[in-house]
Formats: structure tokens, C-alpha cells, sequence
């Protein structure tokens, strides 16, 4: 049995597809599949059972991409070739039987419209697999310090509209780490990727240094999720280390503005999310708007709105 799965390039959209993947390697132990993926993404299944190979896509002009995966993938005979990325390269291969995603159901959340290419219902949860080597690297970032819990701070996103002000995460953390709060005297990891270091230590800089922990652009991505799975609570923008935090089974609240929370609030019973009063036509209909020039557009969310949600969150996962 051998499967060809082709998969995103940002980073939440491959974690969000790791149900789908997980589903085919349940459905057939005997399978040998090839992941085609972002490079920032790969290494989320390089240690996925039956992967036997992960194909790291970086884009090229003239879709030059997608050309070289044609030329690989053509001298496989496929029992399944599933495509999360509806690519015209899929039509010139072979294969028994394809899944094609179709984006035919905008306003569901992105894993139930995975699930319905599949025809699996209920959705598969996102997952992530973790090598020896990654736990122990996760642990060298979030190490242990008796029961002293961590609470996990994803304070960027990769586009500063819905990106929450900094001095509001800073609040937060001190709120939730007081004593009489949900996690007290708590550690405080920030989490970040590589070019979000401005934000994330203004975050992290105001945190006691004996109660910090700096994760800030050190690691690849499934290292750091498999740090995140080490800390009691998420709390973030929505990005994509949120859906790693979800996806790890982390508590995760995600932190909503000019983005759709239907699409893509972190996926879980474990889950929650809080947004601003407005919605994103709401929120980028003034004069001028500009995508690409847009500032922060988060400041409705109130610290006691997003404290709120965590405890709420919190209590939920005590039950």
C-alpha cells in the first residue's frame, strides 16, 4: 500500500491536517507514505508512523515546484494520493484512488472540511509525533523544576493586525500566575518563531527572571510543539504554534481579531477561544485600511475578556 499525501506550507494548516494523515496510517499498517509539504512544516511528520519519506516543497518560479514533484511521483504506482493542495499535478499521476480537496465549504472549520475530502466523519483530531530526540531537545528548552507548572505565551502571529498588544499579554500572565490565581508563582515560557523576537522579549523581559523561560526562535517547529506539550496552558494570537499547542493536547486558548475563529480556533475538547467584539469585516472596513500597512487591530480584547476565557478553560479541564 503506498499513499502520497500532499499537505500545506504554512504552518497551522499542516497541523491541521495531521488528523487526516493520522487516520490512513490507523486505516493501513502495512502502508509506505510519502508526505509532499512546506519546508517549515516537514518536520512535523518526519517522525510519523509509515513515513517513509517527507518531501520538502520550496516554492519556484513558474511552479517549478510542483514539476519536480510530477517527476517523482510519477514513478510510483499509488494505491491512495491524497492532496490537501487541489494542485493540477495530481491529475497527471496515477493513482487507484485520490482525495481532492475541493474548498467547496468555506464557512466549517478547516479539520471537518478535511475530513469531508476523506468522507470521515467524525473529523480526525489533529496529532503530532514526537522522536526521542525531539523530546529530549524540548526538554533541554522547558526543563523541569519540581511541580512548579509553566504557563505557555504565544504572543505573535505572522500578520500584525491580529496580533494582541504585548502589554496586554504581559498583564495577563501576571494575572494568571498570581498567587490567588489559576497557576500560581507559575513559570512563564514565550514562545516565538524566528523574525517575532521584538514582541515576544518585551513579553518575556517582564517576566521575574527566576520564572522565565526563553523559547523564543530557538527551535524548529515540532521541537517547539513538543515544548509546549511540557507546560500546563497556551494562551496566544492565532497562529500556528497555537494549533501545534492544541494538537500536543495542551489546554489552548486562542486569541481571535481579524481572523475567522469558525475556520480556524484551535481544534479540541481541550480548546477554547476569545475574540474581539468585532469580526474581521468589522474590524477592516475603515478608511485606508490596508493589508499589508494595517496596525494592530486586537485592543477591543480586554484583559479581563481574555482572563476570563482562560479561567473558564481552566475549570473546564479540572472537571
Amino acid at each position: 500500500m503506498k499513499i502520497l499525501f500532499i499537505t500545506a506550507t504554512r504552518l497551522g494548516d499542516g497541523v491541521l491536517s495531521t488528523g487526516a494523515l493520522d487516520h490512513f496510517i490507523r486505516l493501513y499498517p502495512d502502508a509506505e507514505i510519502t508526505v509532499a509539504c512546506g519546508p517549515v512544516v516537514a518536520g512535523l511528520f518526519r517522525d510519523a508512523p509509515r513515513v517513509n519519506r517527507v518531501i520538502p516543497m520550496e516554492k519556484e518560479p513558474l511552479a517549478a515546484h510542483w514539476v519536480k514533484l510530477w517527476r517523482t511521483a510519477i514513478r510510483t504506482n499509488w494505491d491512495i494520493i491524497v492532496d490537501l493542495r487541489n494542485s493540477l499535478m495530481t491529475r497527471l499521476v496515477f493513482s487507484r484512488k485520490k482525495y481532492i480537496w475541493s474548498g467547496k465549504a468555506p464557512r466549517k472549520h478547516k479539520v471537518e472540511q478535511i475530513a469531508a475530502v476523506i468522507k470521515v466523519f467524525p473529523p480526525p483530531e489533529p496529532r503530532l509525533w514526537f522522536s526521542e530526540d525531539t523530546i529530549r531537545k524540548a526538554a533541554a528548552l522547558v526543563p523541569e523544576a519540581g511541580r512548579r507548572p509553566v504557563l505557555a505565551i504565544g504572543p505573535a502571529a505572522n500578520w500584525l493586525p491580529k496580533t494582541w498588544p504585548a502589554e496586554n499579554f504581559i498583564a495577563l500572565a501576571e494575572r494568571l500566575t498570581a498567587a490567588d490565581s489559576i497557576l500560581p508563582h507559575a513559570r512563564v515560557a514565550v514562545f516565538a518563531a524566528p523574525g517575532e523576537e521584538r514582541t515576544a522579549y518585551k513579553v518575556l523581559n517582564s517576566v521575574p527572571p527566576e520564572r522565565r523561560i526563553d523559547v523564543i526562535a530557538k527551535a524548529e517547529p515540532v521541537v517547539a510543539a513538543a515544548a509546549i506539550q511540557r507546560c500546563r496552558l497556551y494562551v496566544g494570537n492565532d497562529s500556528g504554534l497555537m494549533h501545534c499547542a492544541a494538537a500536543a493536547g495542551v489546554p489552548t486558548l486562542g486569541l481571535f481579531g481579524p481572523s475567522w475563529p469558525e475556520l480556524y480556533r484551535p481544534w479540541g475538547e481541550h480548546c477554547a477561544y476569545v475574540s474581539t467584539p468585532e469580526n474581521f469585516e468589522q474590524l477592516t472596513s475603515y478608511s485606508g485600511y490596508d493589508a499589508a500597512t494595517a496596525p494592530g487591530l486586537m485592543a477591543s480584547l480586554t484583559v479581563d475578556m481574555a482572563y476570563d476565557a482562560t479561567v473558564k478553560l481552566w475549570q473546564k479541564q479540572a472537571r
